[in-house]
């Protein structure tokens, strides 16, 4: 890498290092910062003597972070978030988060039921202010916190570290949905086993389901599991399949999907709603206030919304 002097360097060269990131691509980068398409691979190419790296390679979907990249990414936007950070001290009264990116991770069930009312929010209260939404699960949580790849987190449990915080905002539980009534109105446990299930799942055939289904000696068809959550309408509607699911997610579906919501006809065990951060991060006003709003979003959601209905 070559000895380069901060105060020779051109500074500018990081906000095109973050577009480039975060946009994988040179030309919708110059959008993004207003200027052209050759001077983002200008600054490139500056970039790439600067730290003796090609810091993003071509593919046939855009242009993909080296390693050196991924380990610069959390240095370089924390760097100028706390540059954007000092100019609100010049201008309180006017927008202070223009420019801003703040990264949530969370499963696609709750951006089905919250991420709407969350951008509204967030809109309101922080103009300027852009969210990313990015899936994530337990097991990965604390480490792209850790990694800086995600500013909060909402899991049903994370692990612990002393440099992160977590709050328990609520319990959940489960509802099932379907796109037909069922023979007598009501969901029985038989009508339940015999039907053809969907399920959502990071991976395997086997769920919370199966699991107490065998408990009971029971046991259920599974006929198709999907990794994410927003496939489920389209998995469901026209057929006589059923699929259970977080509560809060089956009431988003069925209304907006015109589907039939009830109870499930097996107790399941609810599971907690944990949000999760870096601890340093309420430094920052940004995450403060979004953490603040995110946080009464998720103690609204009710644990069972199907006793509503």
């Amino acid at each position: 890498m070559n000895t380069i002097n901060i105060e020779s360097l051109d500074l500018n060269l990081f906000k095109v290092f973050e577009a480039l990131y975060e946009e994988g691509s040179a030309s919708r980068a110059a959008l993004r910062l207003g200027i052209t398409q050759s001077a983002v691979s200008a600054a490139l190419g500056r970039l790439r003597k600067i730290y003796g790296d090609p810091m993003f390679e071509r593919t046939g979907r855009g242009l993909r972070p080296s390693r050196r990249a991924e380990e610069l990414k959390p240095i370089v936007s924390e760097a100028l978030n706390r540059c954007r950070q000092s100019l609100a001290l010049a201008q309180r009264e006017q927008a202070e988060f223009e420019g801003r990116t703040l990264v949530l991770g969370w499963s696609d069930d709750y951006e089905i039921a919250l991420a709407r009312q969350l951008i509204n929010r967030v809109a309101e209260a922080y103009p300027g202010l852009r969210l990313i939404f990015r899936q994530i699960h337990s097991r990965i949580a604390a480490g792209m916190l850790m990694n800086r790849m995600v500013d909060l987190a909402v899991t049903s449990g994370s692990g612990n570290s002393a440099a992160l915080s977590k709050e328990l905002v609520g319990v959940n539980g489960y509802a099932c949905v379907l796109d037909f009534a069922p023979p007598t109105g009501e969901l029985t446990l038989s009508d339940y086993t015999q039907l053809q299930h969907i399920l959502i799942s990071s991976g395997g055939v086997v769920g919370i389901v199966d699991e107490v289904l065998a408990e009971l000696g029971l046991k259920r068809t599974v006929e198709a599991a999907a990794t994410h959550f927003s496939a489920v309408p389209y998995l469901i509607k026209g057929s006589r399949s059923i699929v259970t699911l977080p509560s809060h997610a089956a009431q988003a579906m069925a209304t907006m999907f015109d589907l039939r919501l009830v109870h499930c006809p097996i107790a399941l065990p609810d599971y907690p709603i944990e949000l999760s951060w870096r601890t340093d991060s309420l430094r920052d006003p940004a995450v403060a206030g979004v953490r603040n709003i995110l946080r009464e979003l998720l103690k609204a959601i009710p644990p069972n919304v199907a006793a509503q209905f």
